[in-house]
């Protein structure tokens, strides 16, 4: 049986000026210069005010506007483009259009990325050097390609014959690909074309000069990698019948060669990510000044062509359809326009209320530079001191960066959980991975700490915490056991 009910509910919305700023939040210095690079490609009513006077016509000639009937006893179009009266019901605060307390020398300027030569066409390069046949030069081709960034052959001899009879139409048998590769792991860097981490270190000794320590890492890599790489010292001396001294001249060879010789080629074409702060922390008279980089702060204003538009409409006498079409259009621009600049306005304002609680909550840190001053600190704690959603935090926190006298660092490196200490006191995590880091950097590296006995370490000197959670902070500082610092 059908029938009608009244039901009432209360539901929560973000309206799309509060989803346009969330998304402006978010992005860092580099981000947003682009976003708002396409918000002016995108919207003519919007222009970048740093050359231009800006002036809010639109404003003082409209916002008097009142409604007028033509002959036929209709409104007119002097209504329609009352801007004012169509954004009356946006919550949007007061502006002023051309506020902007920051100068182009605030500008933090990077150079992005340089171009080159990428580390394959810098190995196909060298290939002329080299006297092959047809089917060998295609050969040679093919394997300069299919090395990786590293420098390294990560796949088979017999993938690469598959391939090249599929892909190149080239047919031939591993013992002809093998004697090109060995041309190939001539190239430079030294160590190219392996195939393994022991074959490029190989590699790479044999073009030195055969001194004794030389002799000696060749033979401990080509006979025993596998316990030079657990660092079994005391099996080496025993095996290959050598004193100390010896041993630790052919490891100091061996820790001079290159594992990863691709990556030493300068014209290396990888995109490195440049960082641009977005704060800058300075110490002026013993006390903390925070400042934005100005590139967050671009004057945007309305375009005053647009405002000219409203105004050629309002004085023509003639209202078609297709001028109301027009002009409708112009007041979607000219309501995005202020959406827009009032978004950016906002973002500002949010960036500094929340990098200032930041500032002040690990004040020490700042003042001293000392991570084992930093505070316990979590997104609430700063939530809750500027009032905002904890969500907003997280969003500056993720993906800015703050240039401070010890260095550029990621906001969101500043917080962490908190630990007891045996006084009772609350303790930031990173204060105890600080001081596991330095204990590590102050053993004897002979008979380096397990994680047992830096927990001990760590109790000893007021952080009562578990061998698992050392281990976990070890990894996470990428330490590696204790067997593997072992030094002789």
């Amino acid at each position: 049986m059908l029938k009608q009910q009244l039901n009432l509910k209360l539901s929560q919305k973000l309206s799309p000026q509060q989803i346009q700023l969330m998304k402006l939040i978010q992005l860092p210095t580099q981000a947003f210069e682009q976003r708002i690079k396409q918000e002016l490609e995108e919207n003519p009513a919007l222009e970048d005010g740093k050359t231009e006077e800006v002036r809010d016509e639109y404003e003082d000639d409209f916002a008097s506007n009142e409604a007028e009937e033509d002959d036929y006893g209709n409104e007119t179009i002097e209504t329609e483009i009352d801007v004012d009266e169509y954004l009356s019901d946006d919550e949007i605060p007061s502006y002023r259009l051309q506020a902007n307390n920051y100068s182009p020398d605030d500008d933090e300027k990077r150079v992005p990325y340089a171009a080159g030569t990428s580390f394959t066409q810098h190995l196909k390069t060298q290939l002329s050097t080299f006297r092959f046949n047809e089917t060998e030069q295609e050969i040679a081709q093919f394997l300069v390609g299919s090395v990786d960034e590293s420098g390294y052959l990560r796949r088979t001899l017999q993938d690469v014959v598959d391939d090249l009879a599929f892909t190149q139409n080239v047919y031939t048998d591993e013992e002809t690909v093998e004697k090109v590769l060995k041309k190939v792991q001539e190239l430079d860097p030294a160590g190219v074309g392996a195939r393994s981490l022991q074959e490029c270190l190989l590699i790479q000794l044999k073009r030195k000069e055969p001194t004794k320590p030389v002799e000696l890492a060749t033979e401990i890599l080509d006979k025993s990698f596998d316990q030079f790489s657990k660092k079994h010292y005391k099996k080496l001396l025993s095996k290959h019948d050598i004193s100390e001294d010896e041993l630790r001249e052919a490891i100091d060879v061996i820790e001079h060669l290159n594992p990863k010789p691709g990556g030493a080629y300068s014209g290396n074409t990888r995109m490195v990510e440049h960082v641009i702060p977005d704060f800058t922390i300075k110490i002026v008279d013993g006390e903390l000044e925070l400042s934005l980089n100005g590139r967050n702060a671009p004057t945007m204003h309305v375009s005053r062509d647009y405002s000219n538009m409203l105004k050629g409409y309002k004085e023509s006498k003639e209202k078609t359809k297709a001028q109301k079409d027009a002009v409708m259009f112009i007041k979607q621009k000219l309501d995005a326009a202020k959406w827009f600049i009032e978004a950016i306005k906002q973002r500002q304002q949010t960036l500094m209320v929340t990098m200032s609680a930041i500032m002040n909550y690990q004040k020490e840190y700042f003042l001293t530079g000392d991570e084992r001053n930093l505070r316990p600190m979590i997104l609430k704690d700063i939530a809750d001191e500027i009032e905002m959603d904890v969500s907003t935090v997280s969003r500056v926190a993720n993906s800015k960066y703050v240039d401070t006298p010890y260095g550029t660092k990621l906001i969101k490196e500043f917080f962490s959980e908190s630990m007891k200490n045996v006084q009772g006191e609350d303790v930031s995590t990173r204060e105890i991975k600080k001081i596991l880091e330095m204990s590590i950097d102050e053993e004897n590296k002979r008979k380096p700490l397990t994680d047992e006995k830096l927990a001990k370490v760590l109790k000893d000197k007021g952080y009562p915490i578990a061998r698992r959670t050392v281990a976990k902070y070890r990894e996470q500082l990428d330490i590696p056991v204790a067997r593997l610092r072992k030094e002789i």
